[in-house]
């Protein structure tokens, strides 16, 4: 397994799987084992597809013959009739197989339409499937742009890759091998062997050729990544880039990238200038060969004019397949590079994973424990240092402190995006180690600092905790997340598009719509992490008020910076570089005089001035000591 800090973008995994290993993850996709009824009709499918393919390349073959006999009954000095009713029953023929080798082709392809795409569309799902599974440390140290781009290109390629196989090399090699039992059957051994030999020589051609040809275009694919993400990360930080005045600087570097992946492609298209030229000389040098030894033939009387046009039909006809060949060969060796980079995220290992026989999490009165909790997200450097920790059913418990303390990792972990070095946290008297993931996250409700909105209604973002809610439930959530108002004075109420990330709205509207989700997910459990820093006096002070009424009743865990929303909190725990360093309710840690003590005195004197500091405790902290 690969370790979890796999780079979407690097340009090669540390361990390359084999083309058939690629192939081998693909076809549990392709040939289904699950669902007998779904499994029956895709194989059934492939079955006759394949079926198709031989009907149509037999017709294929056959027309030559068909045509070479009609032009042997045209030659001079047979008599009227013959010369009449044999080849046009001939043409008649020619063009029926014709007419048939398309057909079939075409049969092929529409009723193997649905195997491709379903194919696709369960790939593409479990990737993202594996994608969500993933732990949080993945998703920190991922490039959103490079990673849509690889599971873009992946899925494209499982399409292009099933169609030109099927549809392309199979074909091509069953008319090669029924063109060489005919010139073999119908003349001698040595058409077929030099028809064999160009194949043989073309295909080896092509091959080593289009292998030194695959790294110019690995080279264009990540640098393509590259200026991907760049540009995706400074269309998100719009507001930021425009603030700082970095248009031209953004541009100016993804043009830098693409000048780079410009040179990679420009590279690419010469080598295959170089591989159609080749190709075309080997094409060319067959053709001469057969068409002279048919000639020679004529002229000494052991072959007909027919003879000599079903060898430049037959040759023809395979310079065609041949000559796409080249392309299919290219596409398929890309298509695996483009596979491989897709199924590889189905080989990052899984930080947090739920015991096979793990059972879901009961709760029975909401009561969260830290028993002697350790973690680092880094060996080198714990953040949390032994922290322990009760939140009673119904109570109220703050954590505050410097930034850095570990107050966000302790919401982090009581999540399980990742599992505690040491220690244990139990909910109701049960590890959360031991019980699925799902229930525990079933079971905690979030108000977040920054509320990130999907691009989507109103009414979506509210209904995300509770996909299938009814109209009237959404309507009272809002009500209760004192949105409701507002939502109504708006000219498409619930249907109002919130823009990318919730931009549209302001901080509080984000943050209603964040508590009207908490009240729609009707958790038992609650976690505020740091839901009003980052809003004004005003708005935060009804923020506040709305989630007192939210948490009533409710076992609450809130991460502040501002003392003044925790001051009626049943236990204030203070955190300094990972430990506990105070605990009490608010009168109680002012009269002991300390870090806390320290804090708030700087608070109110910043209030004052309407001016409160973003964290309290970093200069706090200097105070106390």
């Amino acid at each position: 397994m690969r370790h979890a800090n796999f780079s979407p973008e690097q340009t090669e995994p540390s361990r390359r799987r084999s083309d058939w290993q690629a192939i081998r993850t693909l076809l549990p996709f392709l040939w289904p084992a699950r669902n007998v009824s779904e499994a029956l009709e895709i194989r059934a499918r492939v079955v006759i597809a394949m079926a198709c393919i031989v009907l149509a390349k037999v017709a294929t073959v056959a027309a030559p013959i068909y045509l070479q006999r009609a032009v042997d009954a045209l030659v001079p000095g047979v008599d009227l009739p013959a010369a009449v009713a044999v080849p046009l029953a001939l043409i008649i023929a020619y063009g029926a197989a014709r007419f048939l080798g398309n057909a079939f082709g075409q049969l092929r392809d529409a009723i193997f339409a649905k195997v491709g795409v379903r194919a696709v569309r369960r790939a593409s799902a479990s990737v993202l499937a594996r994608l969500h599974r993933l732990s949080l440390r993945f998703h920190l140290d991922r490039r959103t742009g490079a990673l849509s781009r690889t599971i873009e290109r992946g899925r494209n390629a499982i399409d292009s890759l099933l169609s030109i196989s099927l549809f392309n090399v199979f074909p091509t090699v069953l008319e090669v091998a029924l063109v060489f039992g005919v010139l073999w059957q119908a003349f001698n051994i040595w058409f077929s062997l030099v028809a064999l030999a160009v194949v043989v020589v073309y295909v080896i051609f092509t091959g080593l050729t289009t292998e030194w040809r695959l790294k110019f275009r690995r080279d264009a694919n990540a640098l393509d990544n590259k200026a991907n993400t760049r540009a995706i990360d400074s269309l998100l930080n719009y507001e930021t880039v425009k603030a700082f005045g970095n248009e031209a600087l953004e541009v100016d570097e993804y043009d830098r990238v693409m000048g780079q992946y410009e040179t990679a492609a420009v590279r690419s298209q010469s080598s295959l200038a170089l591989l159609n030229v080749g190709q075309s000389f080997i094409i060319a040098v067959g053709l001469a060969m057969l068409m002279g030894m048919a000639a020679s033939g004529k002229l000494a009387g052991t072959m007909t004019v027919g003879d000599f046009t079903l060898v430049n039909m037959y040759m023809l006809q395979l310079s065609q397949p041949l000559n796409f060949f080249g392309f299919v060969y290219r596409s398929i060796k890309q298509a695996l590079v483009d596979i491989e980079k897709m199924f590889d995220l189905l080989e990052v290992s899984q930080d947090v994973s739920d015991k096979p026989d793990a059972a879901p999490l009961k709760i029975t009165s909401g009561e969260v424990v830290f028993e002697n909790v350790t973690f680092a997200y880094d060996a080198r450097r714990p953040i949390l240092k032994g922290v322990s920790f009760k939140v009673l059913a119904g109570q109220m418990v703050a954590l505050v402190g410097a930034t850095g303390s570990g107050k966000s990792t302790i919401g982090r972990l009581l999540f399980r995006y990742y599992d505690v070095t040491a220690g244990a946290i139990r909910i109701d008297g049960q590890d959360i180690r031991e019980v699925r993931q799902d229930s525990v996250r079933a079971a905690i409700g979030v108000v977040p600092q920054d509320t990130v909105l999907f691009n989507d209604t109103i009414r979506y973002n509210l209904a995300y905790a509770k996909p299938h809610a009814g109209q009237a439930q959404i309507e009272d959530a809002a009500r209760l997340a004192h949105i409701r108002d507002f939502i109504a004075g708006l000219p498409d109420g619930y249907a109002t598009l919130v823009g990318e990330r919730g931009l549209k709205l302001s901080g509080g509207e984000k943050q209603r719509v964040a508590i009207g989700r908490v009240i729609l997910k009707n958790a038992p459990i609650l976690l505020f992490d740091e839901a009003t820093s980052a809003l004004d006096t005003h708005t935060e002070k009804e923020i506040q008020a709305n989630l007192k009424e939210v948490s009533t009743g409710r076992t609450t865990i809130v991460i502040a910076h501002r003392l003044s929303t925790i001051v009626e909190a049943d236990q204030i725990l203070v955190l300094d570089n990972g430990e506990i360093i105070e605990r009490g309710t608010h009168d109680d840690l002012l009269r002991r005089g300390g870090a806390y003590a320290a804090a708030w005195i700087k608070q109110q004197k910043s209030v004052a001035l309407e001016d409160a500091p973003a964290d309290d405790f970093a200069p706090a902290a200097r105070v106390a000591e």
